[in-house]
């Protein structure tokens, strides 16, 4: 209701405005070495009160990852750093009074830098003979074949099966390279945080960020300082998609409050989140498929290379999931597959988490190939992956091993092309007046939460008149994990979801929790809320119980209260409250923590109609029909807004974001005016359904939903796109431009 009504809810909205502005004086340079800085003047402007260097800041790397313990991201930043890897790098940090005071004053610091030559093709960075990272306390805390010494981030190979033996056998091999850029997520609320001392002498932050207890870490490491002393805390977030889940701007106003210890608040703009952001890695995939005549999936390898950027977040655990959440889709026919990355470092915009997070890469090159595979086939594309794709009860060895227990995505198919009506729309048809009308498709998988790793806690606890406090240290970012989450807890309480407050999260008071990222909050964090409820009912009988003079297995919970099995005594919520606050030793709260060894994959299968001009190379939606198995859909509105939500980004992935850069690696696009992304008249008709599967291991059922929605659109789209033309594009976006000229894109 607060967010209906327009009431203060978001950081900038619920902290003091009479804080200190902080900025940052950004490189204009993709790679130098700062020689002289000159502040002296700048810090003569009226209303300045710090202006800070590589020389004021500790010399500890960190990352700015928000990944469990030990972090798989390689610790290779500085707060400040005498070397500037990218233009828009963190040069000086300027906080004053006023925001117009700091940006007076930004254009008063003389910097004379050393220009290098930067490393601006990421194809050519692993051994190059610059290097991005050349220093010694560079630091990798994980095994991930990373060495900063060939510009490498990450680096793995994995297989199984004799695959070079199986493609000498196969009738038909598809094989090319796909490209996708480094998009956007373009969330409506920036990068913000706010920082004090509190009046225990503690950092207190403020942030729209999804990762609260990474955040408290990152800050202490990045200001050397204790995590005790840190506090961090998130009000409602004004979106993320995965950019909040790197520590983008909060360092620079913690570090000013630490060393001055007044209040700072630090607002990114817009060009400030295009140019110095968190976006998608952009990755080549290359893709080699081999089949039987017959139209059996037989063989795949898979390498992605990947572009960190100038520096290392997520960039170790996006690449896996390029391969390792497409390649299983096909696990029903596939006798061998080997899938092989390396992540490289350039001085460009630094890389990070955006909504599928490595696998939207993957999923749109193996299923153009497969696509492709079904075109030379001549085969219908539904019933080729019908012979291949996944089915309950298989093990997917190209997923970690783990056995799809609950799967629908046949049924995914078989219902998206009813609701399609596939036979009527497929492949092309002409319109008679310069376009035509075509259909394209793909499938999707995704995680349920980093397996082995994510940790999910939820506290319930009961107060006064018998209503409830669900607290949680998730982080809602516009997907109503807090509405999905009092919806667990009321069903387990058995009781009206007006009667469950939701608080989070806050490290202070929240039970730890990984973070709403990686799909984890409804699977992992959900199943936490269900445990602390079994938990609780436990302890409220124990309570009654007493307070009925009986024993606990002579009573049971019924929702409004505990009652005798007997029939001869009654004690209501309220009455178990009040009891509990006095001559009580049994608690009235109960956390929960759980933690998942196997992620079950959410599946999907996505058709698209269009519409192509051939005079002018535009595209129009029409339709778009999506099928998703997420489990049990918790809260099937919300499941389908963030299906739909889904689908558009990848609709803008596909036809309309892009990223170039200049000769001397400028980001070209640091505006809405040049950054493209859908508005409601671009997106046609979306039609949404849920195909149920029940997964063992989630709570009531339930898989993840988050992420694995935004993956079909930019093969389905290419698909389409080549019904149209008989131009197969494998560079994202495909533009009006792109299609007119009808240039084959290898």
């Amino acid at each position: 209701m607060q967010l209906l009504l327009g009431k203060p809810v978001y950081m900038d909205d619920i902290t003091p405005s009479d804080a200190l502005s902080v900025k940052v004086l950004r490189s204009p340079h993709a790679h130098a070495l700062i020689e002289d800085i000159k502040t002296e003047i700048a810090l003569k402007v009226p209303g300045i009160v710090g202006i800070y260097t590589y020389k004021d800041v500790p010399q500890k790397r960190f990352t700015m990852a928000g990944q469990t313990y030990p972090e798989p991201s390689p610790y290779d930043r500085l707060l400040l750093d005498k070397r500037v890897r990218f233009v828009g790098d963190a040069v000086a940090i300027v906080a004053g009074e006023t925001e117009k005071a700091v940006e007076r004053a930004l254009k008063l610091i003389k910097v004379t830098y050393q220009v290098l030559e930067p490393v601006l093709d990421f194809r050519t960075a692993k051994d190059h003979k610059i290097l991005v990272h050349p220093e010694d306390n560079w630091q990798s805390l994980c095994p991930v074949g990373a060495d900063n010494q060939r510009n490498l981030c990450a680096s793995e190979e994995s297989s199984s099966g004799d695959v070079d033996a199986v493609f000498a056998d196969c009738d038909e091999i598809v094989e090319h390279t796909y490209h996708v850029k480094a998009c956007q997520q373009a969330m409506m609320e920036t990068f913000r945080t706010y920082t004090e001392i509190d009046r225990y002498g503690r950092l207190h932050v403020i942030s729209s960020t999804q990762i609260v207890f990474h955040c408290r870490r990152i800050i202490a490491n990045a200001l050397d300082i204790p995590k005790s002393k840190v506090r961090v805390e998130k009000p409602r977030i004004g979106g993320g998609f995965g950019a909040k889940q790197t520590v983008v701007a909060e360092v620079y106003p913690a570090f000013v409050t630490w060393k001055t210890k007044r209040p700072a608040k630090m607002i990114y703009s817009r060009e400030e989140c295009q140019t110095a952001g968190s976006p998608r890695h952009e990755m080549e995939v290359h893709v080699k498929l081999g089949a039987s005549k017959e139209g059996k999936i037989r063989a795949l390898d898979v390498y992605t290379l990947s572009n960190t950027g100038a520096f290392g977040e997520h960039g170790p655990t996006t690449v896996g999931l390029s391969g390792h959440k497409s390649i299983p889709l096909y696990t029903g026919g596939l006798e061998a597959h080997r899938f092989s990355y390396d992540v490289v470092y350039t001085n460009m915009q630094a890389a990070g988490a955006y909504r599928g997070y490595g696998a939207t890469q993957g999923i749109f090159a193996l299923e153009s190939a497969v696509n492709e595979l079904a075109d030379r086939l001549k085969m219908d594309p539904l019933v080729l992956r019908e012979k291949n794709i996944v089915r309950e009860g298989m093990m997917m060895p190209a997923y970690y091993g783990e056995m799809a227990n609950a799967c629908a995505l046949d049924r995914c198919i078989a219902r998206c092309k009813e609701l399609f009506r596939w036979e009527e729309k497929y492949p092309v048809r002409d319109m008679g007046n310069g376009k035509v009308r075509t259909a394209g498709v793909a499938l999707a998988m995704q995680g349920s939460c980093i397996s082995g790793v994510d940790v999910g806690s939820a506290t319930i606890k009961l107060g006064d008149e018998g209503f409830y406090n669900l607290i949680i240290g998730a982080a809602d970012m516009g997907t109503g994990c807090d509405t999905i989450l009092a919806q667990m807890a009321a069903e387990c309480m058995e009781c009206p979801l007006e009667d469950i407050e939701v608080f989070g999260a806050d490290t202070d008071s929240s039970p730890y929790d990984s973070g709403s990222y990686a799909s984890s909050t409804t699977y992992l964090t959900g199943k936490a809320v269900e445990e602390a409820c079994e938990k609780l009912k436990r302890n409220l009988c124990k309570i009654a119980a007493g307070m009925m003079d009986c024993q606990e297995n002579e009573v049971e919970f019924t929702g409004n209260g505990v009652r005798r099995l007997d029939g001869n005594g009654f004690v209501s919520r309220a009455e178990i409250a009040a009891k509990s606050m006095m001559f009580n030793d049994v608690a009235a709260q109960t956390t929960a923590t759980t933690c998942s060894p196997v992620s079950p994959p959410p599946y999907m299968a996505g058709m698209v109609e269009i519409e192509l001009d051939k005079e002018t190379g535009k595209v129009e939606i029409l339709n778009y029909t999506a099928v998703v198995d997420c489990g049990t859909p918790i809260n099937p509105n919300l499941a389908r807004i963030q299906t739909e939500g889904g689908l558009v980004q990848g609709i803008g992935m596909a036809l309309y974001e892009n990223v170039t850069y200049s000769a001397s690696g400028k980001i070209l696009e640091n505006s809405f005016m040049q950054y493209k992304i859908p508005t409601r008249l671009d997106m046609g008709h979306l039609q949404v359904e849920f195909e149920s599967s029940y997964e063992p291991t989630g709570p009531f059922g339930a898989k993840s939903i988050g992420e694995i929605v935004i993956n079909t659109p930019a093969p389905a789209l290419a698909h389409a796109i080549y019904n149209a033309t008989g131009v197969w594009h494998r560079t994202l976006p495909i533009t009006p431009e792109k299609i007119l000229m009808g240039i084959e894109d290898e």
